[in-house]
């Protein structure tokens, strides 16, 4: 199926070839590249593919590359050992290649920096012997399963990520994105569902912020203080779709202003749909309400020009092209200041370039086998 030209055709151009500014860093246009988990790291090192995966599409024209979910240092941090780690010297110097690659390509690039709490399984690599930890070791269902965290495991973590943002900005990085996002382990702190603590890192939703805005605040510590530091935040958990951090605009306030105080210069606000209202009575979107009630850039995500949620990628389902021009008008009135562009990139390396150039009629529908495409 292809898109026929519309009045987006004219247009994409000029406002998505617009600069934006992100604390010290200028990039060149609002098309962002959605962080995308693949495996294709063995041993955690990103390797030559990688390399030329990310290049390739920053060539075509993506302003700025988030990168798949990296494991911090913690052992307890992931769940494959085909994931990359953003800690081991093999491992920094494969990112090192993509981050230069990329900048050769005239892509801006960050790296998004992960832990995966409670999602953890006992004895899944890199580091078998490891227990899944969390806030209060509850899995996402509510189910006991893993260790909940003490003051030293939480001091520990709070130090794997600012470690990593260090390593970022010296081996050439322009930024950095936490995973606070998808029930992983920051947002099992923020979520009442997992987090059932009753000291200083549970009980409101502020309250609940504190894990997140110590491992802002350590990080902004660790870089410069014009190095950016995105924040990638969802309602929505894995497998729990009707999962909510916030029912009204005043609650999702009152989680967001810690976070922008420890120094987030960005948040990139997850939804599986873009083009859906957030709160009754406003047409805004999770990244509008955030960039009103906090004031700093916001990246929208949520199958961007296709006709379905990524969900059912996984599934083995494709999705069909779905047209953009809801997307332009959202830009043209700063709803949010960038969009993150997933399976279609994925899809196709070239989506920027047709997109910028208005070749609409190029573009073609998702098909899932892209899920394990090294081009």
């Amino acid at each position: 199926m292809t898109v026929a030209p519309t009045d987006a055709t004219g247009r994409a151009a000029e406002v998505l070839s617009r600069p934006v500014a992100l604390n010290g860093l200028t990039v060149p246009n609002r098309i962002v590249m959605a962080p995308m988990t693949r495996q294709f790291s063995p041993g955690g090192v990103p390797g030559e593919d990688v390399v030329s995966y990310y290049a390739r599409r920053a060539a075509a024209g993506v302003g700025l590359i988030v990168t798949e979910g990296t494991y911090v240092d913690h052992p307890s941090a992931g769940i494959s050992d085909r994931i990359p780690r953003f800690h081991g010297e093999e491992q920094l110097a494969g990112w090192a290649k993509v981050a230069e690659a990329v900048h050769a390509a005239g892509g801006r690039i960050v790296p998004q920096l992960w832990h995966v709490g409670m999602v953890r399984e006992q004895g899944q690599p890199p580091f078998p012997e490891a227990p899944a930890v969390g806030p209060s070791g509850l899995r996402l269902d509510g189910a006991e399963g893993g260790k909940e965290m003490t003051q030293a495991d939480i001091d520990d973590v709070v130090a794997a990520f600012a470690k990593a943002a260090a390593d970022a900005e010296r081996i050439g990085f322009d930024g950095v994105e936490l995973h606070g996002a998808h029930g992983y382990l920051i947002d099992q702190f923020l979520w009442a569902g997992t987090n059932r603590r009753t000291d200083a890192y549970g009980g409101d939703p502020v309250a609940r912020t504190r894990f997140a805005v110590e491992v802002v605040q350590a990080v902004r510590a660790a870089v410069s203080p014009g190095f950016p530091v995105v924040f990638r935040f969802s309602q929505w958990k894995t497998n729990h779709y009707g999962a909510r951090l916030a029912e009204t605009p005043e609650e999702l306030e009152a989680i967001l202003t810690p976070l922008a105080t420890a120094g987030v210069d960005a948040f990139h606000a997850s939804t599986r749909r873009y083009w859906l209202p957030e709160f009754d009575g406003s047409d805004l979107n999770l990244a509008g309400w955030t960039r009103k009630l906090t004031g700093r850039p916001a990246i929208t995500v949520g199958s961007v020009g296709l006709d379905g949620e990524f969900g059912r990628a996984f599934l083995g389902e494709g999705a069909e092209l779905r047209g953009i021009d809801d997307l332009l008008d959202r830009l043209e009135r700063d709803e949010f200041d960038m969009v993150a562009v997933g399976r279609a990139v994925l899809q196709d390396p070239e989506w920027a370039a047709k997109v910028l150039a208005g070749r609409f009629d190029e573009l073609t529908s998702y098909d899932a086998a892209s899920l394990t495409s090294l081009s």
